[in-house]
């Protein structure tokens, strides 16, 4: 074997090593993505992940007049502005966390629609909104 084709090889191979490599790794990751949608999207069924008991995030704004402290366990909707979703968390909540203010919240719908949230984020300043929640917000006329 000449040293060109030797070399030729070596290069396919590591062409090839690299590319199951990525391969391998965009899998795990796919596993691993939290989609992120919006109360009409949810409300309406329209998201690919409905039967999903886990890795779903739910975002927007928390609504005024909805909020319900059972304990350690807190009851309030999330809204875009379109729809509101019920939702329910038991843990502790972040200190920014009020009425009026943009939430993601990660869970699943259960059979009844509320969205069990496992873990809420809350806004932490006055100009700091997740892009997909801004965006939504633009869409529906809810901010400028």
């Amino acid at each position: 074997m000449t040293r060109k084709r030797a070399r030729l090889y070596m290069v396919l191979l590591l062409v090839l090593g690299v590319g199951t490599a990525v391969a391998l790794a965009l899998a795990a990751l796919g596993q691993n993505v939290s989609y992120f949608r919006t109360p009409t999207e949810i409300t309406t069924g329209n998201y690919p992940e409905k039967n999903n008991k886990h890795g779903l995030r739910l975002g927007g704004l928390v609504e005024k007049g909805s909020l319900i402290h059972e304990g350690s366990a807190i009851r309030f909707s999330v809204t875009d502005l379109k729809n509101s979703l019920p939702v329910y968390y038991n843990g502790t909540v972040p200190d920014l966390f009020r009425e009026g203010q943009g939430v993601i919240a990660e869970g699943h719908v259960d059979e009844a629609g509320v969205f069990q949230a496992t873990m809420l984020l809350a806004k932490h300043d006055e100009k700091y909104m997740p892009p997909e929640v801004a965006k939504e917000l633009k869409d529906t006329g809810g901010v400028k």
